[in-house]
């Protein structure tokens, strides 16, 4: 019969094994692991007792940015994200056309508007290339608490418009605390640019992949509709519509609202059984520049603009996000109400924390 001697070195190649395959774990001594951080060349697998998700490092057929395709997993109910991915990212922006930097042959941060798919509204690309599709391999820094696991991701614009320096980073968090079914994320521009109205594009909380609804039952806008929300069906969604046809949210032609919670509720398209609803929950909704629900062909778009202020270079602007699975819309304003008001997200060894504005 073994000792309690003989067993530590049995312990200890146990965990060499685990590191050497890439695998971390994360919990308080003598409780046992709550979070396994599995890494490889090309991705980071989060994996606790209520979620799965995975951070892409590289990755040339799907997007790149926040989590990765058909890889975000509620365990308690089975069901998963059902678009191309969370918390995607795109370009640094602002208003206006781009018409004068075509005709210099500018084809890197080209944008086209006035059309189905990105509405009427001029605006341009100050700084590319569009991150989720173009982004070269990262090398995120994970972190790891006692209650906690996060993964940091930065990146540097590669191209600029005239007049205009490439260079600005891109920093993504995402938090993922114990025992939740939500993780907390913030995008963070740090600029070299001076704009009038800088604004960043992002999926927020992602797109939905469907042919005629049946992947999801409902979606749910706080912000539009009256002090409820608008719930809308899935038959709002047959045909394609621009961005600014309907459900668009402008701050210069809305009132700010109390909550901004962007939501679908997932339902499997075999048994038309229901799922939980997935949200995507803008921390602060006063970060909210433009956003928009809209239909193009085969998925409803979930596109947020935040910033849109004066940026001087060596100035930074952020938003934070709530996103992951809920059981109902109560559950979601709940949530928020208690984390509200935040901009900025941090952490360290020591933590992790919520702030009231970008450091």
């Amino acid at each position: 019969m073994p000792t309690h001697r003989s067993s530590k070195p049995l312990m200890v190649l146990t965990l060499m094994a685990l590191a050497s395959a890439g695998t971390l774990l994360a919990g308080p001594a003598g409780t046992g692991p709550w979070a396994r951080i599995t890494e490889d060349d090309d991705t980071i697998k989060i994996e606790t007792g209520q979620l799965e998700a995975v951070i892409p490092k590289k990755n040339p057929k799907q997007w790149m940015t926040g989590i990765a395709k058909g890889s975000f997993l509620d365990k308690g109910t089975g069901f998963r994200e059902a678009g191309d991915g969370l918390c995607i990212v795109d370009w640094i922006m602002e208003p206006g056309s781009d018409a004068a930097w075509q005709e210099q042959g500018a084809k890197t941060v080209r944008y086209l508007y006035n059309n189905d798919k990105h509405g009427k509204r001029a605006k341009r690309i100050i700084e590319g290339p569009q991150l989720c599709h173009r982004m070269k391999p990262v090398q995120p820094e994970v972190i790891r608490g006692k209650d906690f696991v996060a993964v940091r991701t930065t990146y540097r614009y590669q191209h600029a418009a005239p007049g205009y320096n490439a260079g600005s980073r891109w920093t993504q968090l995402l938090v993922f605390p114990k025992g939740k079914r939500y993780f907390f994320s913030m995008d963070r521009i740090d600029s070299v640019n001076d704009s009038d109205e800088m604004f960043l594009r992002i999926d927020m909380p992602g797109c939905v992949r469907h042919q005629r609804g049946e992947t999801f039952s409902e979606i749910y806008l706080s912000y539009l509709g009256g002090p409820g929300g608008l719930r809308i069906p899935p038959s709002e969604f047959y045909d394609v519509f621009p961005p600014d046809e309907k459900f668009n949210y402008r701050r210069d032609t809305h009132e700010m609202p109390e909550h901004f919670i962007r939501a679908y509720r997932l339902r499997d398209p075999k048994t038309g059984k229901q799922g939980p609803w997935l949200a995507g929950i803008t921390l602060d909704p006063s970060v909210v520049y433009e956003a928009w629900c809209n239909q193009r062909p085969g998925i409803v778009i979930f596109i947020e603009e935040i910033g849109g202020w004066p940026v001087k270079a060596g100035e930074s602007f952020s938003a934070a996000f709530i996103v992951g699975y809920f059981d109902s819309i109560a559950e979601m304003h709940a949530v928020n109400d208690r984390y509200k008001g935040h901009r900025a997200l941090g952490a360290d060894g020591s933590g992790w924390r919520l702030e009231k504005q970008t450091p």
